[in-house]
């Protein structure tokens, strides 16, 4: 689709009648804050739309479709890693839906939510806190700022028995290309009281063709919200030897499937925890890159961290609680297992505090205070913590108050395979990427999650500083070939982001030609985000 410069003017200025002047940002300090990326380059919009509710969404595609202006809709833009703000191309206008950020509805009855885009993780676990208790939302480590119904649309988990985020929704509201708003399963019956109780409603399914697409602009979203449970424990292991990774995820997986283990359980390793903590110790490398064997044992060592590290919680009552910690210590034997939850983590506290006092506690201080948002993420409450580890491989003194990863300079690309849960895959993907990030001087930090009863996903990502120009370039050639061989290899990405999207398209798959065909029918002219996911 063509877009000219008259065109575009005359869509700014009928944007502005909808939304309001002040809501329309054409100037350039805006439109490169929002070309800014933690990819090896980001892209530029035309301009930037900020609507506050469905209808204006709506006004605002059809004025899109009539100057042929291009689109590109996100959430609040924090989807680090995966494209940020940017849309695939330049010249796209960025309709920017942070203003919908109203929580509809919270029902304490059912343990549902409505709510819009904009809505923060952080705001909705504040909500929670203090008008509904007893539920608990299942949020990511992506910060409290996060949409949570992008990365639910973009199939987001995060650590609860409901880690995996499109299958807990309900109903949606979405926009279409031609300015249609429609609501999916039984809200498209006027005063169906299933809508947010049962997703399927009656006849085609449509809500999945509106996540990790481009067929339309999803205005609200329904989310199941978890029972605060009677009881619950937080489980840590470590292992040092290499050979035990295929046999703890062996042994870990029967409990997932036989529901023992509900909730997302996450096997790192000692990079992936070491570059939470810290810097890349650029001066006791010698600037040598990737980081060395002798170096990377003794940071291992200083962080209290081992080679590989689980982690995952159990849920219940009291009583199934203490008969899973049972069945789970049979189970890794001899590995040891230490449980924390809230009353542990209180005591453990104090006893910290009085070794203190004697200068006993050392690096203990340090240890407990890194658990603490790892408990919290478990229990439903967002934190920006883990936002820190983005800076792993930024070269000099950092403004610890600076959480953003595009204004300091940390570049970050995921790639995020899935594979069956079985120890003999995780090892084939380490085989398979491990030898890639080394040719092109990158660690390779990676955590495998259960994320349901069979499948695990491979969360491993480039660290890397965008203000380094060779190093950007060698990160760039390093994401392109890690994405290739795991397709190649048997494990595509359960999402990726602009750099990784041409690689996914097999032409001749009729599974790419019934998606065009979807998109042609809902969008002619290619109005919402061209490029995104479909060629």
């Amino acid at each position: 689709m063509d877009q000219n410069t008259d065109q575009l003017g005359s869509a700014i200025e009928a944007f502005k009648a909808v939304v309001g002047q002040p809501h329309v940002l054409s100037d350039d300090a805006s439109l490169s804050r929002y070309a800014l990326s933690t990819g090896p380059a980001g892209t530029r919009p035309a301009a930037v739309v900020r609507p506050e509710a469905s209808e204006q969404v709506q006004r605002i595609v059809r004025i899109a479709g009539q100057y042929r202006v291009r689109l590109y809709p996100i959430s609040r833009g924090y989807n680090f890693g995966y494209g940020d703000a940017c849309a695939p191309t330049d010249g796209q206008v960025i309709v920017d839906l942070g203003r919908m950020d109203r929580i509809i509805e919270v029902n304490r009855e059912l343990h549902y939510c409505v709510i819009g885009p904009g809505v923060k993780q952080g705001q909705l676990a504040d909500y929670l806190a203090k008008n509904a208790p007893e539920l608990v939302l299942d949020c990511t480590g992506a910060g409290r700022d996060a949409s949570l119904v992008g990365n639910t649309l973009d199939r987001g988990f995060g650590h609860t028995p409901y880690g995996d985020h499109f299958l807990h929704t309900c109903g949606m509201k979405v926009v279409l290309a031609d300015g249609t708003e429609l609501n999916t399963g039984f809200g498209a019956f006027d005063g169906a009281r299933s809508g947010r109780v049962y997703r399927y409603g009656v006849g085609p399914f449509l809500d999945g063709i509106f996540c990790q697409s481009n067929f339309g602009i999803v205005t609200e979203i329904g989310l199941w919200l978890m029972p605060r449970p009677e009881a619950f424990s937080a489980f840590f292991f470590s292992v040092d030897d290499e050979a035990q990774l295929e046999a703890i995820i062996d042994r870990l997986a029967p409990l997932r499937r036989s529901g023992l283990l509900r909730s997302a359980i996450h096997i790192a390793n000692d990079l992936r925890v070491v570059s939470s903590k810290t810097q890349y110790p650029w001066d006791r490398a010698g600037g040598a890159t990737p980081l060395p064997d002798a170096l990377r044992k003794q940071l291992r060592r200083e962080h209290g961290v081992g080679l590989w590290m689980g982690a995952g919680s159990i849920e219940g009552s009291r009583g199934l609680v203490k008969q899973i910690k049972r069945e789970l210590k049979r189970a890794l034997k001899p590995v040891r297992i230490t449980f924390m939850d809230e009353r542990r983590y209180a005591l453990a506290q104090r006893l910290v505090g009085l070794l203190n006092r004697f200068g006993l506690a050392r690096g203990l201080t340090g240890q407990l205070r890194a658990l603490r948002p790892v408990l919290d993420l478990m229990q439903g409450t967002p934190t920006d913590e883990p936002l820190a580890g983005v800076r792993w491989r930024l070269r000099g003194n950092l403004d610890e108050a600076q959480l953003d990863p595009r204004l300091c300079g940390a570049g970050l690309m995921w790639a995020s395979p899935v594979l069956p849960m079985t120890g003999h895959d995780a090892r084939r993907v380490m085989q398979t990427i491990e030898p890639i990030f080394a040719a092109h001087g990158f660690e390779c930090p990676i955590t495998f999650t259960m994320i349901n009863e069979r499948a695990m996903i491979g969360i491993t990502n480039v660290f890397f500083d965008r203000r380094d120009e060779d190093e950007t370039a060698r990160a760039a050639a390093c994401y392109d070939q890690l994405v290739q061989s795991l397709i190649d290899a048997g494990y595509p990405p359960y999402r990726t982001g602009p750099g990784g999207f041409a690689k996914l398209h097999a032409p001749a798959e009729a599974f790419w030609r019934v998606a065009g065909r979807l998109k042609h029918a809902l969008d002619p002219e290619q109005i919402l985000s061209p490029g995104r996911y479909l060629p």
